[in-house]
């Protein structure tokens, strides 16, 4: 009883967010300097950064910011690529004990990334205090991260900013590459989303397509595709979860 109280306190959820943490400072610093070196202020950035903690959508919503695109366009865009955190969020909450009110869920799936989760969700059951402490440090590291790119975006020379900003790529790379040398389905979805782009890009008529319903379009034809043609059987989705 008194290691589950341990394992549930305030510290102990600070102390697991600490690796999180380290890891989004350096994903915030890249979105810093691309943020900053797209045209957005510094103070626009952070701002981004601690109203809207997911990197993929942030890095999807600039370009449709300085594109003049509709607030019903970003909002659409940020629904679709931020669905699968409302999946993460209900399955958290069969993890969560009595502490834990209906204001306290609102605040937890803010900052329930995906990193958040799997700390939490490797745990039998966590607390209100325990959540808190774990989604603290990552919001503050993402927050830090951002500002500190930002600043150095306004600094350094255009040279060194030029070359920063294709950390937020690379990152990006880095995600999608490796599950997609592994899994022949995850590079098939990848290679359609890469087609489309291109088609939005390079066709006239297409291109023409505001940028936020072409991450929109993309995103929706892509996954529906790999979805129909390699869907995942139940037995296999069973083992996945042991």
């Amino acid at each position: 009883m008194k290691k589950e109280i341990k394992e549930n306190t305030f510290l102990k959820g600070i102390t697991d967010g600490i690796p999180i943490c380290l890891g989004y400072l350096s994903v915030a610093f890249a979105f810093g300097i691309f943020t900053v070196s797209s045209g957005l202020t510094a103070i626009e950035a952070v701002l981004i950064s601690m109203t809207n903690v997911t990197s993929a959508g942030q890095l999807a919503a600039v370009p449709i910011m300085l594109s003049g695109g509709t607030l019903f366009e970003l909002a659409l865009s940020q629904f679709i690529i931020n669905l699968r955190y409302s999946l993460m969020s209900v399955s958290l909450s069969q993890k969560f004990d009595k502490s834990v009110r209906l204001i306290d869920r609102f605040l937890i799936a803010f900052v329930n990334t995906d990193e958040v989760f799997a700390v939490a969700a490797s745990k039998d059951r966590v607390s209100k205090k325990y959540m808190l402490g774990l989604i603290l440090t990552p919001y503050i590291g993402w927050s830090a991260g951002t500002a500190l790119g930002a600043i150095a975006g306004n600094i350094l020379p255009a040279i060194v900013i030029s070359a920063l900003g294709v950390m937020i790529y690379g990152m990006f790379i880095a995600i999608v590459v490796p599950p997609a040398r592994e899994d022949k389905h995850v590079l098939f979805c990848v290679l359609i989303a890469l087609v489309l782009s291109c088609l939005f890009r390079y066709i006239p008529l297409l291109s023409k397509v505001q940028t936020g319903f072409v991450i929109i379009i993309c995103s929706v034809i892509a996954s529906t595709v790999a979805a129909l043609l390699f869907p995942v059987s139940e037995e296999k989705e069973g083992k996945d979860e042991l």
